[in-house]
C-alpha cells in the first residue's frame, strides 16, 4: 500500500530545503570572497630604448582572477585576460612576443594614440582665425598624433592604492608644437581594473595654449583569444543610430547617415561578417555616432558576443562617437604570436573618441582644450561569460560582477 506524502508536509520539506541550499550558496560565496586575494598592482622592466630609456611592464589583477598589463611604451595594452564559459583564461588582446616586436613597428595593438586620434583632413585645422599644419602621415592628411604620436612616448607610471580595484596612473608631456599641435599638453591617463571586471580607462589633460585634443585607446579584441582566428562570429551590438560619411581615404565630410536599412545597422546583434562583403573594400572603418541622452555622461557604446567561449564585452563612454574597425590590415608577417602570424579580421577596435575630422566640421562637437579647462574621458569595458545557447535559447549571463 502506497502512503501518500501529506501536501503541506511536502511544502514545508522544499521550503526547507530551498533555505539549506541558500545557506549553503551564501556561505560558499562568502568563504570566496574571504578567500580571493586582495587587487594587486605589479611593476617590473619589460625592455630598453635604443637610447636607453627602460620601458616598464605594470599588472592588474582584481581578487576574481582577471588580469590586465600594459606597458609604459604607449601607455600600450598588451594582454587582458578573462575567462570563458568554462573558466580558461586567455588574452583577448592582440599581442607581439617580445618587446622588440613591438619596436619594429605595429598596428597600434593597445596603445593610446594622441594627441589627436584618427584623421585630420588635410592635415590642417583652424583654432582662433590661426591655422596649424600637422604632420601629413595619412597621404596629405593626418592620422593618429603624427609619426611620433603619443603611441610611440614612454609614459611615467605610477601604483594607485585603491580597495576594490587595481589602478595605475600614467602620465605624459607633450611639448608645445609637437607634430605641429600648439600648446604643452600635460596628460594623464589612469587604467583601472575593478572588482566588477571593468577595465576603466580615465583620460585627463590641461594645456598651456588653445589647441585641440582627441586621445582613445587602439586595442584589438578577439573574444576567442589572440590568435584564436578571426572575429567575423562575433556578434556585435552598437548603440548608434547613424554614421559619419566619409571619402574615400576615410576623412569624415561632416554629412551624419542613418543606418536603418543598410550593412551599416547594429543596432541588433549582427554577426560582425555576416555582411561585411556588402561592405566598401569589405572592412568596417566607420565612427559611429552613439546615441546620448540629455545629461547622461556615461552611456552604452557597444556590446560583443563570442557565442563559441561565452565572453561578452560591454563597452560604456563620455565620448561621442565610437571607430568601429575590423582590421583588414592585418597581413604583415612580422604581426605574429607564438610565430603564427596574424591574418585579416584577427581583431575588432572599438576607438572611443571625438569624431575624426572634427576640427575642420563645425558642426561636430567641439575638441577645443583652452587654457584653464580639462579635457576629461571615460571609457569602461566590462567582462562577463553567457551559458551556452542554441537558436532556439536565449541566452543567460552566468559569470559577471
Amino acid at each position: 500500500m502506497t502512503r501518500s506524502f501529506p501536501s503541506h508536509r511536502f511544502v514545508f520539506f522544499v521550503a526547507a530545503v530551498i533555505l539549506f541550499s541558500a545557506a549553503l550558496t551564501v556561505s560558499a560565496l562568502q568563504l570566496a570572497a574571504a578567500a580571493s586575494p586582495a587587487p594587486a598592482v605589479s611593476k617590473s622592466p619589460y625592455g630598453r630604448l635604443p637610447d636607453g630609456t627602460q620601458v616598464d611592464l605594470v599588472t592588474l589583477a582584481n581578487a576574481h582572477g582577471l588580469e590586465a598589463k600594459i606597458m609604459t611604451y604607449g601607455a600600450t595594452i598588451i594582454s587582458v585576460k578573462t575567462p570563458d564559459r568554462n573558466g580558461k583564461l586567455a588574452n583577448i588582446t592582440l599581442y607581439l612576443d617580445t618587446f622588440d616586436d613591438y619596436l619594429r613597428g605595429h598596428p597600434l595593438f593597445g596603445s593610446v594614440v594622441g594627441r589627436y586620434a584618427n584623421r585630420i583632413g588635410g592635415a590642417r585645422f583652424a583654432l582662433d582665425g590661426v591655422e596649424y599644419p600637422v604632420t601629413p602621415n595619412a597621404g596629405k592628411n593626418h592620422i593618429h598624433g603624427g609619426r611620433e604620436g603619443f603611441q610611440k612616448k614612454v609614459w611615467q607610471a605610477k601604483r594607485m592604492p585603491q580597495d576594490e580595484a587595481a589602478a595605475v596612473e600614467l602620465t605624459l608631456t607633450s611639448p608645445d608644437g609637437e607634430e605641429g599641435y600648439p600648446g604643452t599638453l600635460h596628460v594623464k591617463l589612469v587604467y583601472t581594473l575593478t572588482n566588477d571586471n571593468e577595465l576603466k580607462m580615465d583620460y585627463s589633460a590641461t594645456t598651456d595654449k588653445p589647441t585641440i585634443v582627441n586621445l582613445t585607446n587602439h586595442t584589438y579584441w578577439n573574444l576567442a583569444g589572440a590568435g584564436s582566428g578571426d572575429i567575423l562570429g562575433h556578434e556585435l551590438t552598437l548603440n548608434a543610430d547613424a554614421y559619419l560619411v566619409a571619402d574615400e581615404q576615410k576623412v569624415p565630410t561632416g554629412e551624419v547617415r542613418r543606418v536603418k536599412g543598410t550593412v551599416m545597422d547594429f543596432t541588433e546583434p549582427h554577426p560582425i561578417g555576416s555582411r561585411i562583403k556588402e561592405v566598401e573594400g569589405e572592412n568596417y572603418d566607420h565612427c559611429y555616432v552613439l546615441n546620448k541622452r540629455p545629461g547622461e555622461p556615461l552611456s552604452r557604446a557597444a556590446r560583443v558576443v563570442d557565442p563559441k567561449s561565452g565572453r561578452v564585452m560591454d563597452v560604456w563612454t563620455t565620448k561621442p562617437g565610437v571607430q568601429f574597425f575590423t582590421a583588414r590590415i592585418l597581413n604583415n608577417p612580422r604581426w605574429q604570436v607564438g610565430g603564427r602570424p596574424y591574418s585579416p579580421y584577427d581583431g575588432l577596435c572599438l576607438e572611443t573618441q571625438h569624431f575624426p575630422n572634427s576640427p575642420n566640421c563645425a558642426n561636430f562637437p567641439s575638441p577645443v582644450l583652452r587654457p584653464g579647462e580639462t579635457y576629461h574621458h571615460v571609457t569602461v569595458h566590462k567582462f562577463s561569460v553567457e551559458a551556452a545557447t542554441s537558436k532556439t535559447i536565449s541566452r543567460r549571463v552566468v559569470w559577471q560582477p
